[in-house]
């Protein structure tokens, strides 16, 4: 069976992260390639109703199948902010050094510094929709760790490791990380759906 999917960003780093784990199982359109220019709205009080919301927009007004994913950085000295507020955690317009500026900062002196990055990746297929997750815990270095990756990989040490996300191959982030582990689950179900 023949199916594209449009994935609802226009985050390009998260565009070639999942590609690079979905690979040729599908094609995979982005919202310019739809001629989707417009800022889609993220209202949402969890991260569930985000990647909902921006999946349904696509599949509304353009008719394409299409999946969204939102990601929330969970940091427990913190009650579990910034959560649904991770990519502005800074404010409005912020950029993602201005994310990991104020985390470090809010987090100085701080000694339980355990945090969980979740994903929730929703998807529309002929107007029925799924969800899936993942998630993987770990601690915020207290200092900037490496250079790679994108949003606060060069703070995040996932458990088990000395190393950053940010100071990890994207293949090695892949096999661990939340959005690794959603897109893994999400792939699985596409295999069986396009039998």
């Amino acid at each position: 069976m023949y199916m594209d999917l449009v994935f609802a960003t226009n985050n390009q780093n998260k565009i070639i992260e999942i590609s690079s784990i979905i690979g040729d199982l599908i094609p995979i359109l982005s919202l310019n390639d739809i001629k989707c220019f417009a800022e889609i709205p993220e209202t949402g009080n969890t991260l569930e109703e985000n990647a909902l919301q921006k999946a349904r927009y696509v599949f509304d007004r353009y008719g394409h199948n299409a999946f969204a994913d939102d990601t929330g950085l969970e940091i427990d000295a913190l009650d579990g902010a910034p959560g649904v507020y991770t990519a502005r955690f800074a404010g409005p317009n912020c950029s993602p050094a201005d994310n990991i500026r104020k985390t470090l900062q809010v987090l100085s002196g701080e000694t339980n510094r355990k945090a969980r990055f979740r994903t929730v990746i929703a998807c529309i297929i002929d107007n029925t929709e799924y969800l899936f997750q993942g998630t993987v815990y770990g601690t915020i270095a207290e200092e900037i760790m490496g250079e790679g990756g994108f949003g606060y990989d060069p703070i995040f040490i996932p458990d088990g490791y000395i190393q950053s996300f940010a100071q990890m191959t994207m293949a090695e982030k892949n096999r661990i990380s939340h959005r690794g582990r959603a897109t893994m689950e999400f792939t699985t179900f596409l295999r069986g759906f396009l039998k």
